[in-house]
């Protein structure tokens, strides 16, 4: 992975996969975050185009890290994107990356991006979709492998009323990891392992 510094932080570099912002570099926390590959990111967005679960998508991506997760989606045509990122630092790189996206999207196509400064229980907490047009159609979870399985069951159960009809919800987690305990009203439809990473897809009942 490629790198630079500026200031006093060091940055790695990901880069957008496809769609409008294809080939575009993101920068990535040196810490603290745990991107998800390039490869890993275009077989789940192979996946998930596929089934057309991403054009005009609402999309929410929860422990955003460098965002690239929602950013991909805004790229490959999601209607509009939320990233939720409780660490200060990581926020603003996720605001960064949503300019190098935003400067890049055709004018009459630019998806809207916002950046929730916010640990993922408080924002789910809140019960409210905050990007202004009603509930999510796709979401993202990535969260630190070290999350305890049950903290993570208490956030799935907490998204449910922020989902709208047939949403889909994907979840990356360590092959070690088990599989998530998910609440009723959702239901696993695939896992799909690549190298120590694995993607659990789940839809709305």
């Amino acid at each position: 992975m490629l790198a630079r510094r500026c200031g006093h932080y060091r940055w790695d570099v990901t880069r957008i996969v496809s769609g409008f912002a294809g080939s575009l570099a993101l920068n990535v926390p040196r810490s603290g975050t745990r991107p998800t590959s390039d490869r890993v990111r275009e077989a789940m967005f192979s996946s998930l185009d596929a089934r057309d679960a991403v054009r005009s998508a609402r999309v929410l991506d929860l422990y955003a890290g460098s965002g690239a997760l929602g950013l991909e989606a805004a790229s490959r045509g999601a209607a509009s994107v939320v990233l939720v990122e409780r660490n200060a630092a990581a926020a603003k790189i996720c605001t960064a990356n949503v300019a190098v996206i935003t400067k890049a999207a055709p004018a009459s196509t630019a998806p809207r991006c916002e950046v929730v400064v916010s640990s993922v229980h408080g924002y789910l907490s809140a019960g409210d979709p905050r990007n202004g047009e009603g509930r999510f159609d796709l979401v993202f979870i990535d969260p630190p492998y070290d999350l305890p399985e049950s903290e993570l069951a208490v956030e799935l159960a907490a998204l449910v009323p922020l989902l709208a009809e047939d949403a889909t919800v994907v979840v990356e987690r360590s092959t070690r990891s088990p599989e998530p305990t998910w609440p009723p009203s959702l239901s696993p439809e695939r896992r799909k392992a690549y190298g120590e990473t694995a993607v659990w897809t789940a839809r709305l009942n």
